[in-house]
């Protein structure tokens, strides 16, 4: 499948829940390194305070960030999460010292329809960590939050 077929029919509706999930380019794990991973954290921070997606729960894996947010009034989804991916690799980039794709091209993103319970789908993403093996406790993870705690 190409890039432009996952784009098409794709919506943004202002205020919309959207489950989205990115992956690093190569599944290469970079943000085992809890540093590179804070960077991603405030690149997610700084799309809050500039009004483009308002973050609702979210878990940082080794080599991919799942994310639920909601759609900010102003921003089309594909450009909120184009600056996100774009500004998050000029930071990781630069912190590294190296050059070339952070993120795949493309991502995944699922508009939540309004029989589907939320914080279901928030628990199921901050629990991705337990089910990967990465930690016995949600609590032993440090890249995850969610706004209900």
């Amino acid at each position: 499948m190409a890039y432009d077929d996952l784009r098409k029919g794709r919506v943004s509706i202002p205020g919309q829940i959207y489950f989205i999930t990115t992956v690093t380019a190569n599944r290469e794990p970079l943000f085992r390194c809890l540093y590179t991973g804070r960077l991603i954290v405030d690149e997610m921070r700084r799309s809050e305070i500039e009004g483009r997606l308002h973050t609702l729960a979210w878990v940082l894996m080794p080599d991919h960030l799942h994310w639920l947010v909601a759609l900010g009034d102003h921003t089309e989804l594909s450009a909120a999460v184009k600056i996100f991916k774009a500004s998050s690799a000029r930071r990781v980039n630069d912190f590294l010292q190296r050059r070339g794709s952070l993120w795949q091209r493309a991502y995944y993103d699922h508009a939540l329809r309004g029989d589907e319970d939320i914080k279901e789908i928030a628990r199921y993403i901050v629990a991705n960590p337990l089910r990967a093996g990465l930690a016995e406790h949600i609590g032993d993870y440090a890249l995850w939050d969610a706004v209900w705690l």
